[in-house]
């Protein structure tokens, strides 16, 4: 019966140090980390690798349950996964735990209000980007593409495809400079 880890954050810039901490002194015998975002189970290649490993018996221990998932779904289907191997979930935080009922229970809640709290930022973002851009604040994303590279690409004639190859991006940004380069 092995005890794993897994923590995440969701940008370069943030540590997993404390979360990592936490799990060792929970007697993590391995802990995954990565840095990549919680609003989907695609492409957190660490975690599909514990999921894939636990056996019966095994624990998977997060230390915060919105670093396993921001999605319900996510979360639900995960604890369905470790179920069907015979495996539990501890969230260390709130000292949830699957082997028992009213760990399952607890866990169903604040799944969705690690979910409704992301809807929340998101809304909150969109609100700041939306007022941003009325004041004339928000330009977007500033251009990684330079410019005078594309206009001497495009003055020989070669196509999106060719030029986005030269300048390292992709076919929409070329287009995407193009449109701001004609307006």
């Amino acid at each position: 019966m092995a005890v794993y880890g897994y923590a995440r954050v969701s940008s370069l810039s943030q540590s997993t140090d404390v979360q990592e901490q936490k799990l060792k002194e929970a007697g993590c015998s391995v802990i995954r980390m990565e840095k990549v975002s919680g609003a989907s189970v695609d492409g957190r290649d660490e975690l599909r690798n514990l999921l894939d490993f636990i056996t019966e018996g095994d624990t998977l221990v997060v230390y915060k349950l919105d670093r396993l998932g921001r999605s319900t779904r996510d979360v639900l289907n995960i604890v369905h996964e470790l179920d069907q191997k015979g495996a539990f979930l501890r969230v260390l935080d709130r000292s949830i735990d699957t082997s028992k009922p009213e760990g399952r229970l607890i866990l169903t809640v604040l799944s969705m209000v690690s979910e409704m709290e992301l809807s929340f930022i998101k809304e909150r973002q969109r609100a700041g980007i939306d007022k941003a851009k009325a004041e004339g604040k928000y330009k977007g994303r500033p251009t990684s593409i330079d410019t005078d590279k594309l206009i001497e690409l495009k003055e020989q004639g070669l196509g999106a495809t060719h030029i986005a190859r030269e300048l390292g991006c992709t076919r929409s940004a070329v287009y995407k400079a193009l449109d701001r380069l004609n307006a």
